[in-house]
């Protein structure tokens, strides 16, 4: 595949492949034709000159590339860790289930029935695990991802913001309705200036700035460009770094009416959560979270050039430690009888945003649906509630089957709603089907 036109050679970091965003989905390669083990990227010392990857031109993000580059980011980009602290870890009990492979389920919009095992080819899996009542049920790896390698999880970065701000929020340090100025007066005369924390936390905000991958005018490669850990040239005039960017958001219509799914709402955020505890997101999830539950290994988070997380979309983990934070909110924050998470941030969570905010923000796929604190609320029977991030990462929580399951992807198409119609009905297949077996 040709590369895009759009790379960081012009400080502007690849977030996306904009060819893949403009290509049908049958003019790509199939998982099994993709699989960046058999293409041979970056294999050898040194690897044969086709089969280079950079984050100079954006080639490691380009697909089918971007399958190899998804487990590879730490060797390219700079990053910050997210510790694990020095204890043993804590081994998951295992009753692997193979029916699960054979469970099947209609896609929407589809007159036949797909196969569990099917719908990962499908999405282009890289791993997944399910557990049930805290025991692993299923798990498998594809491609570059193995145990020991972890993987960018992209948007569902956004999920670890707002848990974060909502347990902040539930012990007292920080008041949700308050305007953002009260906390980071730097952005009081940017549109999250008269923004209350809660709309931010929601992505109720009224903002001029447009997630269109498609559109070379769109205020994301500013965005980007600003993040970008690469030295900028001479003569670029944008802001450097997440938070001076954030200064220069301008508002467009009215906080609180409508549900606008925005980045920049998340990376705000972050700058919220570090000024009220003076610890960065990395710094602070280690410390609440990610050293705390008997994690197999440090996490870490891409950073700017000035070292500042990126909190909207920059973290990477290994597979198991995402499933044993996943069950930590479905355990309403409770990890071996050790109440890490205020229940009451859970059950903030739990109780889902605006039906009303969420129908106005373009998401037709996703009816009946909401937002709260950085996480999608399915709102279904079961009241499912996930982290997603694009390319096809997943936490996927449903709290009536007692079932976490999370799924890392590469998938060439950005856009969540090219995978969801194999994927959300076969997450709800496999909870009845743990919640019937015997």
């Amino acid at each position: 595949m040709a590369r895009s036109s759009i790379s960081i050679t012009s400080c502007s970091l690849f977030l996306v492949s904009l060819s893949a965003m403009a290509q049908k989905q049958d003019a790509f390669l199939s998982a099994q034709e993709s699989d960046p083990v058999k293409l041979g990227w970056m294999q050898g010392f040194p690897p044969p000159k086709d089969k280079v990857l950079s984050a100079v031109d954006g080639s490691f993000f380009q697909f089918p590339a971007l399958r190899w580059g998804v487990v590879h980011m730490r060797e390219l980009l700079p990053t910050v860790d997210v510790s694990r602290g020095l204890q043993a870890p804590q081994p998951l009990p295992y009753q692997l289930d193979p029916r699960i492979d054979s469970l099947r389920f209609q896609p929407w919009g589809e007159k036949s029935e797909m196969t569990w095992n099917a719908s990962l080819w499908k999405n282009y899996t890289d791993g997944i695990i399910v557990l049930h009542k805290g025991q692993v049920v299923y798990e498998r790896y594809f491609g570059a991802l193995n145990e020991e390698r972890v993987h960018a999880v992209m948007s569902l970065t956004k999920s670890f913001t707002g848990t974060l701000a909502s347990m902040l929020v539930a012990e007292g340090t920080l008041d949700a309705n308050k305007k953002v100025s009260a906390y980071v007066p730097e952005l009081a005369q940017s549109a999250f200036g008269d923004a209350t924390v809660r709309q931010v936390m929601d992505m109720t905000t009224a903002l001029q700035y447009s997630e269109d991958y498609a559109d070379p005018k769109a205020e994301v490669w500013a965005f980007s460009e600003a993040g970008n850990p690469m030295a900028c040239p001479p003569n670029s005039t944008g802001p450097i770094g997440y938070y001076a960017y954030l200064e220069t958001v301008k508002k467009q219509g009215e906080h609180g009416e409508a549900f606008g799914y925005k980045t920049v709402n998340a990376d705000a955020l972050g700058w919220i959560i570090a000024r009220v505890t003076g610890k960065s997101v990395a710094t602070l999830l280690s410390e609440r979270i990610w050293s705390k539950i008997g994690m197999e290994q440090s996490a870490f988070y891409q950073v700017d050039g000035l070292g500042t997380p990126f909190a909207g979309g920059g973290f990477n983990a290994g597979l198991r430690d995402l499933a044993r934070f996943g069950e930590l909110i479905r355990n309403k924050g409770k990890w071996n009888g050790e109440q890490l998470i205020p229940d009451q941030a859970v059950a903030d969570i739990e109780k889902g945003g605006s039906k009303e905010a969420f129908a106005k923000s373009g998401h037709p796929e996703l009816k009946g649906w909401s937002y709260r604190d950085m996480w999608w609320i399915t709102e279904n029977e079961h009241r499912a509630f996930t982290a997603r991030g694009v390319y096809g990462q997943t936490i996927y929580i449903d709290p009536t089957a007692e079932m976490v399951i999370v799924r890392l992807a590469s998938h060439p198409v950005a856009a969540n709603s090219a995978n969801d119609a194999y994927s959300l009905p076969a997450y709800e297949a496999v909870a009845k089907y743990l919640m019937t077996r015997k």
